[in-house]
Order: C-alpha cells, then structure tokens, then sequence
C-alpha cells in the first residue's frame, strides 16, 4: 500500500505496513546475500543466554507432566505467585514482598506482558489529546509495538553518553503538555543495551512524575540478576519505601537471562494491584495460559539462587575479557549490568558501515545500534553510532570474536 505524500502510518498500521520494522528484520535487509569474511563466522546479534541452565529443570517439568491434562490458572499457580513474592523479599528487602494475590501476575515471558500492558494503559485515564507512550531511546521493540497497539503516539526520550545512558527526567519534567497526556513510560534497568543501572534516586524521580501525571511507569529489569559488582537496585524496593507504595508501578522480570531459560518463557509483572487486576482480566480474555509445567518449574527456579551466582560468574569472565581486549577503544567501560557492548565506531563510519564491514571481513555479525533506536526529540538516533555485541556466546569466543573486531576496526 502507498501513502500519500507527506503522511506516514499509525498504530497498528505502522506495523503492517512496515514503517517499523523489527532490529534483526532490519539486520538481514543491510547484509543481504553478503558472505562472512571467515571459515568460523560468530553472531553476537541475539541476547539468547547460553550458559547451562538449571540442571533441576527437566526433572520439575516431568515432575508436574500430569497437569498438561488441565486448563492452567490464567493468574497463575499459588506456587508460582508465593515464589515469585518470596525472592522479591529476598532481592529486595522484606518491605518489597508481594502480595501474591494482588500485586503479582505471571506471564508468558515478560516481552508479552510488555507489549500487552500498554492498553490497559491507553484506556486507564482520559487524556487530551492522542494518548502519549514515553519509551527509553534505544528500546525494546516491545514498547514501540505496545504503542502502536495501542494507537498511543510513541516518544522516543534518547538515552546518551551526556545522560548516562538513561533518559533525563528532569528534561521530561520540564514538557508538561506531554506528561498531561502520556498514559505510560517506558524504563530499563539495567539498560539494553548501553548496561546503564538507574540509581534509587533516579527511580524515585520516574515514580514521582508517574504519580505527579497519574501515568503507569512500566519498569523492565530482566536484566536485574546480571551485573558485574553490585546488585542494581529495583523499582520494587524503591517504590516499597513510600507512603503509596506501588501505585502506578509496574515491574516486569523474567527467567529468560537469569536462569538461562529464553525457551521456558517464563516471567511476570508485579506492583500496581489495580492495574495487576485490569491487566489479569485483559490476558483472561486474549492471552493464553503458562503451562502448568512451566509454572512449576518457575517457581522452583525462582526459589534458586545457586544457579543465579554461578551465571554471574561466568559473565564476570566475559567482562574480564572484554577489559583486556577493548580497554582504551571504542568508549568501551565495564557494564554496569545486563551481557551486552555498547560500542562506539564513530570513527570507523558509523554502525552500519562498520557492521557490514566486520561482516565481510571477520565474519562477526553484530547489530547496529540504530536498528534499536528511532530518531528522538531533538531528530537524532542516538544509535546511530554504536553497536551492540551480545556476550551470549563461551568465553573463548567472545574472546575471538573481540580479538577479529579490533583488527578490521584498528
């Protein structure tokens, strides 16, 4: 379909017409039929963890391979529900645990609780106006297509080496017109894919702007169990230190990176118990169930902490490689959190070129930051000179795959 001149689509248009198209959808159009330069070659695109994963796994899910025979609870299993609010306490102090009854709804992974959250959102308030979704820039293509769903206008706040690879809340404060109709905001912490950690202060400020506009600040920290030296702090802990409590906060976590478990697709959100009841209803009637298996599983992972420790482990290996290789190139410092690079080649073109060049000559494929990104506020993408490495792969590899980049990027 065409458009006419000086229009664009909307909404879910814009996804079906494919104004926005996904990172790796965008990958494949910029390398096309290239060949890899090497005999090896190594992807680093997809943040699929490849350490081991729980070795109790299998023997849980045959544990409860009976239940296949029955409709799982929509709300999930008080198993699942008591796991997960006990390991918040655990995480994040005795002030943060759940009420596994109201504040806590688990998913099928937590990108589809992000994309599906964003209606609720849309029609929880009257706004004037088309309703606003403020979304972190670079972002996960949940939240933009969560927008779009939604018919909201998605807003891109960039998030850059000026600010800390986070948006800046005190720029935002200052756009009243645009808080008056936003409906949610998107963060990340740590950050996919700059590995940026938001501190207590500044989730007390997105959760006072949030409650200030009466929007839902939808907070995703699946990569809140990685992390180099200290543990990041959570939207839970900070938000249970309030008089409100989790008003207007909701948090979304997953299986998928700290367990190892993408397949599972295992996750939940927790916080708001009026917006957790309204989300509860939406998915009882357009989302399908977690397995029962599954869900048995997931609360016996989320009871683990051995695995979660050893998993760290390996990473800080990873990083330690990454220190020695990268060390006074590309902007590169240690993550904070999370398992990805965020590298700066600037010099070498811009992430496009540098990716197709590190394609054709080392056969490393990487992912553009562009691709992750749109053009913000101000008409910049703040990708538009990075690359992302996802560290999924062995240590050894890494290793290789580093050692290739800094030759083709001298």
């Amino acid at each position: 379909m065409t458009w006419p001149s000086g229009t664009s689509p909307s909404g879910l248009a814009a996804l079906a017409h494919g104004a926005v198209l996904s990172p790796f959808t965008q990958l494949r159009k910029l390398l096309g039929t290239t060949p890899a330069g090497h005999v090896e070659p190594i992807d680093l695109t997809i943040g699929e963890p490849r350490e081991p994963m729980p070795t109790f796994v299998v023997d849980k899910l045959l544990e409860a391979a009976p239940s296949y025979a029955h409709y799982p609870p929509i709300r999930g299993t008080a198993e699942l529900r008591g796991a997960i609010s006990a390991w918040a306490a655990r995480r994040y102090g005795a002030t943060a645990a759940l009420d596994p009854e109201r504040e806590v709804l688990p998913l099928n992974g937590s990108r589809e609780g992000l994309f599906l959250a964003a209606l609720p959102a849309a029609g929880r308030t009257q706004v004037a106006g088309r309703p606003a979704i403020l979304m972190c820039n670079p972002y996960y293509s949940a939240y933009i297509g969560g927008a779009l769903a939604a018919n909201a206008e998605p807003m891109y706040l960039n998030a850059t080496e000026a600010t800390g690879h986070l948006p800046d809340l005190d720029a935002l404060a200052d756009d009243k017109p645009l808080l008056e109709r936003t409906v949610a905001l998107y963060l990340c912490s740590p950050a996919n894919p700059q590995g940026a950690v938001a501190s207590p202060g500044y989730i007390s400020r997105a959760l006072e702007l949030a409650r200030a506009y009466d929007f839902l600040l939808f907070f995703d920290e699946c990569y809140s169990e990685i992390y180099s030296d200290a543990p990041p702090a959570g939207a839970l802990q900070v938000a249970a230190a309030t008089p409100q409590r989790f008003a207007n906060l909701v948090v979304f976590n997953s299986l998928s990176k700290r367990s190892n478990l993408p397949g599972l697709r295992s996750g939940f959100c927790a916080g708001d118990a009026g917006f957790i009841e309204t989300f509860a209803e939406l998915r009882n009637m357009v989302a399908p169930q977690m397995p029962g298996p599954t869900q048995h599983v997931s609360a016996a992972v989320w009871a683990d902490e051995a695995h979660v420790e050893a998993n760290r482990v390996a990473y800080r290996r990873k990083y330690d490689i990454c220190d020695r290789i990268l060390a006074g190139r590309y902007g590169y410092r240690r993550p904070a959190g999370g398992f990805f690079l965020w590298l700066d080649v600037s010099n070498f073109g811009g992430a496009a070129q540098a990716t197709v060049t590190l394609w054709q000559r080392a056969g490393v494929k990487v992912l553009p930051g562009a691709f992750l990104a749109q053009a913000g506020r101000d008409g910049t993408n703040p990708g538009a000179n990075y690359l992302r490495l996802a560290l999924v792969r062995d240590a050894a590899t890494v290793g290789e795959a580093l050692e290739r980049l800094v030759v083709v990027l001298a």
